[in-house]
């Protein structure tokens, strides 16, 4: 069944639109000088910690050309780890290092990777290849995450993700992205992972969806989503709600990995989180956003935002399975 043609049903059900994103959320929430919070990685590992909040560990930067010939010195006693662009987005440029094989580095995937390999790749970055409006960039080296075995099994060779939105500190609505072998690992929908719809009340799966497309089970693995729950749940709505109060982004994206012995983490925050998240669900955005926009200006702590989420939505939530 293609979920495009449930188009006018998902609108009964308050589908939000790109405009209306852009337009009552984006622009009217998210102060244009707070952005940098989150666009800038290295700001949201700063602003995070000031917040009790986990990230992975850094453990380099890399921001000039000249820089790359201390690589190997940098990564010699590495055995994993992951280099990002700072202001990437979408996953895209990253390179995970899961061991070693001598000199040179294996991706998950088993494929070997020379020095001069990442150097060609950190070189792209700062050439400004991966970043927002293509501006040379910086890479940032950090500490690779070491997925649960519990969720891995949703993934082929890549890590799984959750992502929360998150409306003026209430978390509304959440996905986890499964990388499959047609997004080449990674957990990017728009490249063929899965999107599983989580009732927020529970972290329980509602359903999944590849490329617009209802699916039951891993394309990959063949595991079945249905018997999906995110563990450490209550507590990554409660980072979800925190991430607002430590950015002052009305309306944000917050993508979470579950590290098998630090739990969740924030991976990265997004300003302009895409709409997909409600083709996962099977249900809009429109008629929650409206539901905490009637609650005027109230002052509430990330408890208490999360704590009404779980009992005003929760009816909802119970619809959609």
């Amino acid at each position: 069944m293609k979920l495009l043609e449930t188009f006018r049903k998902l609108d009964r059900k308050g589908i939000l639109g790109m405009n209306a994103r852009n337009v009552a959320y984006i622009a009217r929430y998210n102060e244009r000088k707070l952005y940098p919070l989150v666009d800038d990685k290295l700001k949201t590992k700063e602003a995070a910690r000031k917040h009790n909040i986990k990230v992975p560990e850094l453990f380099g930067v890399i921001r000039y050309t000249a820089e790359l010939n201390d690589l190997g010195d940098l990564l010699d006693p590495l055995t994993g780890f992951a280099v990002k662009p700072l202001r990437g987005s979408g996953g895209k440029g990253i390179i995970i290092i899961s061991g070693r094989d001598g000199q040179n580095f294996l991706k998950p995937s088993g494929k070997v990777v020379t020095l001069k390999d990442i150097r060609h790749d950190i070189s792209n970055i700062l050439s400004g290849v991966y970043s927002l409006g293509g501006r040379p960039d910086t890479a940032i080296i950090e500490s690779l995450i070491r997925g649960r075995p519990d969720l891995l099994k949703y993934s082929f060779e890549g890590l799984p993700d959750i992502r929360v939105i998150v409306f003026r500190g209430f978390p509304i609505m959440a996905m986890m992205r499964c990388p499959t072998a047609k997004s080449d690992g990674k957990a990017n929908l728009h490249q063929g992972a899965v999107g599983v719809g989580l009732d927020i009340c529970t972290g329980k799966a509602i359903r999944a969806v590849q490329r617009d497309v209802l699916v039951e089970r891993h394309p990959d693995t063949g595991v079945d989503f249905s018997d999906l729950a995110i563990p450490d749940w209550d507590e990554i709505l409660q980072l979800s709600a925190k991430c607002y109060d430590m950015t002052g982004l009305g309306y944000i994206g917050c993508d979470f990995v579950l590290d098998e012995y630090r739990g969740p983490m924030i991976l990265e925050l997004n300003a302009r989180p895409g709409l997909a998240v409600q083709i996962a669900n099977g249900i809009g955005l429109r008629t929650r956003l409206e539901a905490i926009e009637k609650l005027g200006n109230v002052d509430l702590h990330a408890d208490e935002r999360v704590a009404y989420v779980l009992e005003k939505f929760g009816v909802l939530s119970a619809k959609q399975a």
